[in-house]
């Protein structure tokens, strides 16, 4: 008899609640789960299917019968190291991200034009002081990187009167920017932004894509949102800038490091936000359909959807 087609579910703490969502569509399939190393290393081997986050990479050595990855999130830079075999697929989550870091990309714009740190302290000292807000209509947002998450963030923009200029490797004009620009005019792009938002996925072409240069290339008054990954901006020129006020501040959800050390400057900073890499959850409901619908499509060898490409890393 045929042994089980195995579909190896990992995660560090939801592995349980990734596989409840699970309906295996034929026989012949079995689900095995793993929420850390050791537990990933017996079920392995005998893996096809890895429906996975935070996977540890060594492990993806010890895999002959691994075919298909499903990435529980958007970036597939962990996927992408020297262990992973030739000839596996790897899929990412996409479409799912985009509203929550639209959300938090305007909330926290919101934040600074309508003066809530400000007003909150006042609030605590019992002091009426009035201060006009600013408008987030027609400010301009620059969008670093116009993937799904990227054009859906301009379009939410768009929607509360804001200019939103793009930034992309083929600046190829999209519905939901008003202008967009290659990656050699950056400097341009944020010359003319009030708030920055990064959305680009960490390659070696982004790997510290905003450097001192860049930082100094943006206005004195605006703010950098990173949502994409810590190491798409130099961190030590970006305290810099921060420290001497050469930017209005920065509202970070991703580091190079995670989490970020206590020690670190960037704590201390009054016009530094820190969020823990909470801008786009991944829960197990809004990811489950995706990865549902490649299983149905790789069962019935059918072309997958959100293929990554490995020569661009994303």
């Amino acid at each position: 008899m045929r042994a089980p087609r195995r579909i190896l579910v990992h995660h560090p703490e939801e592995a349980a609640d990734y596989a409840r969502l699970i309906h295996l569509p034929r026989r012949g399939l079995e689900l095995a789960v793993s929420s850390n190393e050791a537990e990933a290393a017996r079920a392995i081997a005998e893996t096809e299917i890895l429906y996975a986050w935070n996977f540890p990479p060594p492990l993806l050595g010890r895999a002959p019968r691994l075919r298909w990855i499903q990435n529980m999130g958007a970036g597939v830079e962990r996927f992408l190291v020297p262990e992973l075999p030739p000839g596996v697929i790897l899929t990412r989550a996409a479409g799912v991200f985009g509203p929550w870091m639209a959300e938090y990309t305007l909330g926290w714009a919101l934040w600074t034009t309508q003066k809530m740190e400000r007003f909150r302290a006042q609030q605590r000292k019992r002091e009426w002081r009035e201060v006009n807000p600013t408008r987030l209509r027609g400010a301009t947002l620059c969008v670093v990187g116009l993937g799904d998450i990227g054009r859906t963030i301009a379009r939410a923009a768009r929607a509360l009167g804001m200019v939103v200029v793009g930034v992309s490797r083929s600046g190829r004009a999209v519905r939901e920017a008003h202008r967009v620009l290659r990656t050699a005019a950056l400097p341009r792009a944020l010359a003319a932004a009030d708030f920055v938002v990064l959305t680009v996925p960490l390659t070696d072409a982004t790997r510290g894509l905003i450097d001192a240069a860049a930082l100094a290339a943006m206005k004195p008054g605006a703010w950098l949102i990173n949502i994409a990954r810590g190491a798409v901006v130099d961190e030590a020129a970006l305290v810099s800038a921060l420290r001497e006020r050469r930017i209005g501040g920065a509202v970070l959800d991703v580091f190079a490091e995670e989490p970020l050390p206590a020690a670190h400057p960037l704590w201390a900073l009054d016009n530094a936000v820190i969020t823990p890499h909470i801008s786009g959850p991944s829960t197990p409901e809004e990811i489950n359909p995706v990865f549902a619908d490649n299983l149905q499509r790789y069962l019935t060898n059918r072309p997958l959807r959100h293929v990554a490409d490995r020569r661009r890393g994303y």
